[in-house]
């Protein structure tokens, strides 16, 4: 295949080659470190003393982005994050997830029957991208038939570029997606006080009920959260089925094998996440002076952590560029690691393992087509295609 498939593997050799030769790299033109092993990528996430995820001061001061600046817990250092965190962390804990798996089933079963007449598939338009998002609409109390406008405004918001690089880069597409962002809060705030006055058995409504220290959030920090949960809640599954399709079809003997011994599947979706990441980096930002590696990053320097580098860290993995369905233990830094291990984890992993089911049982002869060429988000590093054309083998 061309296209995403072309880039992804270009990336690849690029850290690689960075990895062996300069594993803790200074780029002079962007003035951000690079940090590609696996050992001091742990060590940078895992240390939030020493490696703020808090970036608030370079966002720009915009109405629109007041909502999600004052909640957006990704983008903070404890005690708040941890705080923010504590609410939704309960509605993706593995026992909350686990009683989804009926649902999820079904969902996805619902979205296959609506193709199930035609000899081809648009896996993300027909299932990888509507699946996570009905699932967190759900969990929020959004009704589904505004799921569409929903989609709209996370294409406004995630592919917008900047036509730089770094995380200078990020910070002017954020300033860019001013007018989506608006949208959705409106959209959210009018949701909010429809809860307040009719609560239902939802996440939105457990939000305006909660107290963080006594206090209950305001509606800027629900709107802020329900639009953090609605965003990142799907856009990781939705990387990680397209990949894991993709993966898969060029693993004739991996998919066979998940075919015939389908309790394979919770190591295979783990090993996706390592071999496909779905996000390639993250930002941290010093706090103080600190070694890593062999060199002193300053205080107040950016620093880039490459998850798909890491995750592909021979001093880490075994063979790191097999894909390994039975690969165990697979810690790979996909999900993040330390206190801003992504909450979401549970669910995606949910998501991706009952679709893969469903797909491998349903469509015994499925084989990818194309895919749509270019990543669907480049600007927060998701490599994902726009559109992925699967045979069904059905006629």
């Amino acid at each position: 295949m061309s296209g995403t498939s072309a880039g992804w593997a270009g990336m690849l050799e690029w850290l690689h080659r960075m990895r062996h030769t300069s594993p803790v790299h200074y780029d002079e033109r962007i003035r951000q470190w690079h940090v590609f092993t696996h050992a001091e990528a742990q060590r940078v996430l895992a240390d939030a003393q020493t490696f703020s995820s808090d970036f608030s001061e370079m966002i720009p001061t915009k109405p629109e982005l007041a909502a999600f600046a004052k909640s957006n817990f990704v983008g903070m250092d404890a005690p708040r994050h941890h705080q923010l965190r504590k609410l939704v962390t309960q509605a993706f804990t593995r026992r909350a997830v686990d009683q989804l798996e009926p649902r999820i089933t079904a969902i996805t079963t619902e979205l296959l029957d609506r193709v199930d007449d035609a000899a081809q598939l648009d896996l993300v338009a027909d299932l990888s991208h509507p699946l996570p998002v009905i699932v967190i609409s759900e969990l929020l109390g959004i009704p589904t038939a505004d799921l569409p406008t929903f989609r709209q405004w996370a294409d406004a918001l995630l592919s917008t570029t900047s036509g730089g690089a770094g995380y200078a880069s990020d910070v002017k597409v954020i300033e860019n997606a001013g007018p989506a962002l608006a949208e959705m809060a409106d959209y959210l705030r009018a949701h909010a006080r429809h809860r307040q006055s009719h609560p239902a058995e939802d996440l939105t409504s457990r939000l305006i009920a909660a107290e963080v220290d006594g206090e209950r959030l305001d509606e800027d920090e629900i709107v802020g959260v329900a639009a953090l949960l609605l965003i990142a809640g799907h856009i990781t599954t939705t990387a990680a089925l397209s990949t894991a399709v993709v993966i898969l079809d060029g693993n004739p003997d991996a998919m066979a094998d998940l075919r015939v011994a389908p309790e394979l599947l919770p190591t295979a979706v783990e090993e996706v996440l390592r071999y496909g990441s779905p996000f390639t980096q993250t930002y941290r930002k010093a706090k103080r002076a600190t070694e890593v590696g062999d060199r002193t990053i300053g205080s107040g320097e950016i620093v880039t952590v490459w998850l798909a580098s890491a995750n592909r860290d021979g001093a880490q993995f075994a063979d790191p560029d097999t894909f390994d369905i039975r690969r165990a233990p697979n810690p790979h830094l996909s999900f993040g690691h330390g206190a801003h291990f992504c909450l979401g984890a549970p669910l995606a992993r949910m998501e991706v393992r009952v679709a893969l089911r469903i797909l491998l049982d349903r469509y015994p002869l499925m084989t990818l087509v194309r895919d749509g060429g270019t990543p669907a988000y480049p600007t927060v590093g998701a490599v994902t295609p726009r559109q992925l054309i699967v045979n069904l083998g059905t006629g």
